[in-house]
Formats: structure tokens, sequence, C-alpha cells
């Protein structure tokens, strides 16, 4: 079983920067890969980015290519997503999750609780 905890969510301006944090417990967390996702209310639960288990290879949403890296500290058992030159339509709640690599959300078997980032103009 793994457990996961984000953090570094808060409120921006647009253009500025966040870094994500994804602290893992329980199994670690080098057995699986990472994916990140966030939600907006009302709005579906949508893929932002994943990393294989080795870290050896990433994907990104088009809409955050150039802008958003995803990377993880196995020794830490840890996971990050660093955010720059962030936009209003970035705005939403971000979900760290553990499974198969993929961009789909059913691929993912543990999630976190969530952390948000609101992003003002």
């Amino acid at each position: 079983q793994v457990q996961l905890v984000e953090s570094g969510g808060g409120v921006v301006q647009a253009g500025g920067s966040l870094r994500l944090s994804c602290a893992a417990s329980g199994r670690t967390l080098s057995s699986y890969a990472m994916g990140w996702f966030r939600q907006a209310p009302g709005r579906e639960r949508e893929f932002v980015a994943a990393i294989t288990s080795r870290g050896g290879a990433a994907s990104y949403a088009d809409s955050v290519k150039g802008r958003f890296t995803v990377s993880r500290d196995k020794a830490e058992n840890t996971g990050s997503l660093q955010m720059n030159s962030l936009k209003p339509e970035d705005t939403a709640a971000y979900y760290c999750a553990a499974g198969v690599y993929s961009t789909r959300v059913g691929s993912y078997n543990y999630w976190g609780q969530g952390t948000q980032v609101t992003v003002s103009s």
C-alpha cells in the first residue's frame, strides 16, 4: 500500500512559479510510475504530467509542455512538479498518484488528497 500527501500549493500571480511535492509512505514509490492530475470545480480530472518508475522518461499534457517539469527522488521517496509561467487556467486542485505509467486517471491506484493552486491575473 502507498499513501501520498501533496503540498506546496498556494496563490500566485500569473507568470509566477510553484513547486508541488508528493511525499509517500508505506510501499516505496520506486515501484510505481507517478502521475499528476488536476481538477477545477465542476470539471473532470485531467492529466498534467507523469514520470516512469525509474524516472527515465516523462510525459506532459500539451497545455503545460515547456512550463512544467516532473521529477522524483527515490532516496526521499518523493515526487515533485515544478510549475513555471503559471496561467490563470492552471488554477485547480492538483493531485499526485501512483500506478501504471499513463495519461489516464484509471491507470493509477493510489491518490493524494490534493493541494490547491490558484493563479490570479
